[in-house]
């Protein structure tokens, strides 16, 4: 009779598990890691190039992590995919360290008791995880040169760099997505003069069916060009994002009018055109940058240089 009642309870929660809403789809991941992939230029690794199938596979990977079945990783890396740029516009510049930016937000709420500033992790960590990413990407092709100038095998550090810069985009493309900007991520809030939609369904209509339904908004290759070195990854993300951000009321605008039901219209199809490769262009930007910058050695472990030290064994004591 247990046994009956745990498999009938396993049954309910398949059927009943929520579904979690992934920023651009598949298919929108999907299109921004292969764009970028296959825009690699001759003078970064060409495993790279030769890995954009992986790469394209890789793009959705975060979103796979969302499931109530591994319920501590989904709470854990749910904060990663958005930061609603609204609550921290009293913080200038953000920080470029996750627990700096963790230990700013805490400080403020204590003396600021009455003000509308949530827990850093309803805020969001986006520009965070993806700066990390982007730094172990940058070790990865560290140890590729390494390998190479060893005449050693580079084959475990080009995994590595293949899963990071496909992990890498994901970020990079939900930070593309205006809704993973703004407090307006699903449905407008607070005052409202141009009635737009309070509706909870206009982020995945955009994001996902939208996409889904019009193939042609993927055709983004003409649009993403060669790679820049970004001087400044984190502040040059930051702009990116605040870019996205720009363009949350430009959605919203394009919904009322049904640019996202159906076909859409030819502005709402060039507008979701231009969020996936504005993606897939910074993400390029930050694999060349991760490659360039990856041929500066760090220095030793806490920049501590050591001479070597030679041991000697203690004396043996004499014989009273």
């Amino acid at each position: 009779m247990r046994k009956l009642a745990l498999c009938l309870s396993l049954i309910a929660a398949a059927i009943f598990l929520p579904t979690l809403a992934s920023t651009w789809g598949d298919v929108g991941h999907t299109t921004i890691n292969r764009a970028a992939a296959e825009k690699i230029p001759a003078d970064m690794p060409q495993f790279l190039r030769a890995a954009s199938d992986h790469i394209a596979w890789v793009g959705p990977e975060p979103d796979r992590w969302r499931s109530n079945l591994e319920k501590p990783l989904n709470d854990a890396q749910a904060p990663d995919h958005f930061i609603d740029l609204e609550y921290v516009d009293w913080l200038k510049p953000l920080p470029p360290d996750r627990y700096k930016f963790i230990q700013a937000v805490y400080e403020y709420r204590a003396s600021h008791p009455t003000a509308d500033v949530p827990l850093p992790e309803k805020i969001g960590f986006q520009p965070y995880i993806t700066i990390e990413v982007f730094d172990r990407l940058k070790v990865a092709f560290r140890e590729y040169r390494h390998a190479q100038a060893e005449k050693r095998s580079t084959a475990d550090a080009e995994a590595n760099a293949i899963f990071y810069a496909g992990w890498l985009g994901h970020y990079v493309g939900d930070g593309s997505n205006p809704m993973h900007t703004s407090i307006q991520y699903n449905g407008w809030v607070g005052p409202n003069p141009h009635g737009y939609s309070t509706t909870h369904d206009v982020h995945s209509k955009m994001e996902t069916t939208f996409v889904n339904a019009n193939p042609e908004v993927t055709h983004i290759s003409n649009l993403v060009g060669a790679p820049k070195h970004l001087d400044h990854p984190f502040d040059d993300y930051l702009a990116y994002l605040r870019e996205s951000q720009s363009n949350v009321e430009r959605a919203y605008e394009l919904e009322k009018l049904c640019g996202f039901d159906g076909h859409g219209s030819p502005e709402s199809r060039e507008f979701i055109r231009q969020q996936l490769a504005r993606g897939s262009q910074m993400l390029l930007n930050l694999w060349y940058t991760a490659w360039i910058d990856s041929a500066q050695d760090p220095e030793l472990w806490h920049g501590e240089k050591r001479e070597p030290r030679v041991c000697t064994a203690p004396a043996k004591a004499a014989r009273e």
